[in-house]
C-alpha cells in the first residue's frame, strides 16, 4: 500500500470517528480538539488529525479560533443537509430525531419534485424511472436489500434532478443517505413491500404521462408509506430484524 493511500485510509477513519463522536454528543460543543491528543487517541499523526478537522470545520461541527484553537460548534451552526453529517447522526443516539426530520424534509420536497417532472422530466429520465423500478421488482423478490437500495436511490436522485429545480436536485445526496440509513439501521422489511414498489411504478407512470396531480399523491403516498416502515422497524424487537 501506497503511503497516500494509507494516509487516505487513516485521513477517512479518524474522520469517521471524530464525527460520529461529535454527533453523537460524546465530545460536546465548546470541547476542544487537540492534535496532539487526538494523534495519540487515535494512534496517527498530527497531519492526519489536522486533515480531519479540516473537514470537519467546513461541515460547521467546529471551529477554528485564535488563541482558543478548534472547539466544536453547536448543532445549529452544522451543515445538516451534508450526507456524512446525516449518516453519523443516524449511528447515534439521536437517530429518532433525525429520522423525524428527514421525514419531514421529504415530505415538503418530494411530492412538489414528482409534480415538477411531470412536467420537465425528459425521455431519458423517465427511461431510467420505469428501468429502477423493474430493477426494484426484481431484487425485492430477491430479498437483495442492498442491490434494492441502489434502485431505490437512483430512482429518487433521478426523479429530484427531473424535477429541472436546481435546489431540489440538489437534495439527491440527503435523500439517497436516508434510504441507506433505512437498510444499514434494520429499518427497511426483510422484503420489500410490494404496495411500496408499485407506489413507485405509479409515481414513474404519472410522471411520463404528465399528470403532475397524481406523481404528487403517489409520492406522498410512497413518504406515508416509508414512514410506517421506519416505524415498525425502530420497534421491532432485535431479533427480528436482518
Amino acid at each position: 500500500m501506497s503511503g497516500a493511500t494509507e494516509g487516505t485510509g487513516l485521513h477517512a477513519d479518524v474522520l469517521d470517528r471524530l464525527g460520529t463522536a461529535i454527533a453523537a454528543g460524546t465530545i460536546g460543543p465548546g470541547e476542544v480538539l487537540r492534535a496532539e491528543e487526538l494523534g495519540d487517541r487515535y494512534g496517527v499523526s498530527r497531519t492526519v488529525v489536522r486533515e480531519a478537522v479540516r473537514v470537519l470545520e467546513s461541515m460547521g461541527l467546529v471551529r477554528s479560533r485564535r488563541r482558543v484553537g478548534t472547539t466544536v460548534s453547536p448543532r445549529g451552526q452544522w451543515n445538516v443537509h451534508d450526507p456524512r453529517v446525516i449518516r453519523w447522526r443516524l449511528d447515534g443516539p439521536g437517530r429518532d430525531e433525525q429520522l423525524r426530520s428527514l421525514s419531514e424534509l421529504r415530505c415538503g420536497v418530494e411530492p412538489l419534485a414528482a409534480e415538477l417532472a411531470a412536467d420537465r422530466a425528459t425521455p431519458e429520465q423517465c427511461g431510467v424511472l420505469v428501468g429502477a423500478v423493474m430493477d426494484m421488482t426484481a431484487h425485492g423478490r430477491a430479498g437483495d436489500l442492498f442491490a434494492y437500495l441502489e434502485a431505490d436511490q437512483l430512482f429518487h436522485r433521478t426523479l429530484l434532478a427531473a424535477s429541472g429545480n436546481e435546489m431540489v436536485a440538489a437534495l439527491g445526496d440527503v435523500v439517497a443517505e436516508v434510504l441507506a440509513g433505512r437498510t444499514r439501521h434494520h429499518l427497511m422489511p426483510r422484503r420489500p413491500e410490494p404496495e411500496a414498489i408499485r407506489l413507485h411504478r405509479d409515481v414513474a407512470d404519472a410522471v411520463r404521462a404528465g399528470d403532475a396531480p397524481a406523481a404528487g399523491a403517489a409520492m406522498r403516498e410512497i413518504l406515508r408509506e416509508a414512514d410506517a416502515a421506519m416505524r415498525a422497524g425502530v420497534t421491532r424487537a432485535p431479533d427480528q430484524r436482518l
